[in-house]
């Protein structure tokens, strides 16, 4: 297989492939702002985390890798990442089926997140691009991934039939090998700014 199971390890965060010992931790990660009650957003609800975690864990089986994401000064498990539909032939994939618990947002650990696992895709495994998709109402997202340095490619309209059958538009965003290297100094300036800022005020 071209992607490898891995542990990513950086300042804030340790993650960790993905595994049905995270189940607990994840099923009370996620009650921290119930995100699955969000309409466009993908996330298990508490009673559906077990089920999440398996189709994860059998989709590494054919490539993709999913992780938990650890918080290294606490060792709190608070969300989730994967990377999936990986092409090993034209060396893409996507990176997504991303989630924390609230309390985790806008603390810098997304962005280290980011920066760990789009190292790893475009420096040890040579990727030619990753691809980010999301819900067009999804604007929390959409803002994070083009504050990656992501582009946006376009919008796959009435692409997915929700749960609650309504159709999704889809927003495709990428980054391309020749992007990364800007992209990569972009993400760094901002994680040391946050982990500065943590040592100053010992804050998550």
């Amino acid at each position: 297989m071209w992607m490898k199971a891995c542990t990513l390890i950086g300042n804030l965060v340790v993650l960790e492939p993905l595994s049905l010992d995270h189940v607990p931790a994840l099923s009370e990660a996620v009650m921290d702002g119930e995100g699955w009650r969000l309409w466009f957003a993908n996330v298990p609800s508490p009673d559906k985390m077990a089920d999440y975690v398996q189709t994860a864990m059998k989709a590494a089986k054919q490539g993709d890798i999913a992780f938990a994401v650890r918080v290294k000064q606490t060792g709190q498990i608070i969300g989730t990442t994967r990377l999936y539909n990986v092409d090993s032939t034209n060396r893409r994939l996507m990176l997504g089926y991303t989630w924390y618990a609230a309390s985790a947002r806008r603390t810098g650990i997304n962005t280290e997140c980011k920066l760990l696992l789009l190292t790893y895709v475009f420096e040890t495994q040579h990727a030619i691009a990753v691809e980010f998709r999301t819900h067009f109402f999804n604007q929390a997202s959409r803002t994070a991934i083009e504050r990656l340095g992501a582009k946006q490619d376009g919008i796959l309209r009435q692409h997915q039939i929700m749960p609650d059958g309504s159709y999704r538009d889809t927003v495709v965003y990428s980054i391309i090998a020749s992007e990364w290297p800007a992209v990569k100094r972009h993400l760094y300036t901002q994680v040391t700014s946050r982990c500065r800022i943590q040592r100053e005020f010992n804050v998550l």
